[in-house]
């Protein structure tokens, strides 16, 4: 009987560590592994009004799925008359799973974008909380490339901006909304002249003037685009390339000592002669390993439809409404990022 219940004692102990050995083994095999697939859709386009949302949900969605995608839109003082056309839009946005970044916006007058006014940024919020939004979180961007005079009133005022960063982002989190707050991106490619100043000139002088502003920041928010002129390779890596946003974040993390996620609202190519014949490898090349960073929620690309106008060589759809080599391009990659996705969940 002793005997009996020493070999089945072995037989056990055996028995625990081959299951011990067996889930170690999983367990390495799990972290040595590499992610084949986000387990979500980062993509998105940026849109210059609500009623671009069907042409968004037509590039975004090319085969059918289940996931979410992002459009950034801008709100501006004037949009505050059209309240039907924004529950409009949330409301689609809802049904077709599509979740808004918000811009605040002032109106452009005499050659720059208002400064706004504590009463501005509140009745910016008093219209977005009478909405259902898609999403629990809120998502809302304090102003615009705020290193251009022309986007600040007519002049590069880091502090008064930083005081407007402050106010808005405590009177979102008063909200009880769950606004989540993003302050204005930067140009990265701006030099220091009487009209912009260098993005990390901007944000050290922000800094200075207010150490803990960024603590009141809930994701950052990066205009990484490929310069010089839009044009160069994604292959890059200076601060005014496609990875812009990696050096933004080394910067935070040596000012604050926190790890931001960053949604990238603005980015893309100009289509000319020098960019057009590369598109399709560019946008692939920059998925697979730009956009492909896990700090990296969102990436819309600018713009959905600027034909006819200035933004006519960033446009996703011609003045006529087709599809431009930068709408295939991306519509590319976003369908084999979907395939990967829906391949993992199978």
């Amino acid at each position: 009987m002793k005997k009996m219940y020493q070999i089945k004692h072995q037989q056990n102990h055996l028995i625990s560590k081959l299951f011990a050995s067996v889930v170690f083994l999983l367990l390495f095999l799990i972290q040595a592994s590499p992610v084949s697939a986000r387990e979500n859709s980062v993509y998105g386009i940026h849109l210059m009004n609500t009623g671009e949302l069907d042409k968004a949900v037509e590039l975004l969605n090319p085969t059918p799925n289940d996931e979410w995608n992002y459009v950034t839109v801008p709100l501006t003082l004037d949009d505050l008359k059209k309240e039907d056309e924004w529950k409009n839009f949330f409301a689609k946005a809802k049904e077709k799973k599509v979740i808004p970044i918000v811009r605040l916006m002032t109106r452009f007058d005499n050659g720059a974008w208002q400064v706004p006014s504590k009463k501005n940024v509140v009745d910016l919020f008093t219209f977005l909380g009478r909405f259902d939004w898609p999403t629990d979180q809120r998502y809302v961007i304090v102003f615009n490339e705020v290193n251009h005079a022309k986007e600040w009133g007519g002049k590069i005022d880091p502090q008064s901006y930083t005081d407007a960063l402050s106010f808005t982002a405590d009177w979102a989190h008063s909200e009880a909304k769950n606004y989540k707050v993003l302050p204005a991106a930067m140009d990265l490619a701006a030099p220091n002249g009487s009209s912009t100043k260098e993005a990390f000139s901007y944000l050290n002088e922000m800094l200075a003037y207010n150490p803990q502003i960024f603590d009141k920041v809930d994701y950052w928010n990066s205009h990484s685009y490929p310069n010089p002129a839009f044009s160069s390779s994604p292959t890059k890596t200076g601060q005014n390339s496609m990875r812009g946003f990696t050096h933004e974040l080394a910067f935070l993390k040596t000012k604050t000592n926190r790890d931001f996620q960053t949604f990238v609202t603005e980015t893309g190519w100009e289509e000319n002669a020098s960019t057009r014949r590369w598109l399709s490898s560019y946008y692939q090349y920059t998925s697979d390993n730009i956009w492909s960073d896990e700090r990296v929620i969102a990436v819309t690309p600018f713009v959905l439809q600027g034909d006819p106008g200035p933004f006519s060589g960033f446009s996703f759809l011609d003045k006529e409404g087709k599809p431009t080599n930068q709408y295939r391009a991306y519509q590319s990659v976003i369908k084999q990022s979907l395939d990967k996705i829906l391949a993992a969940k199978q």
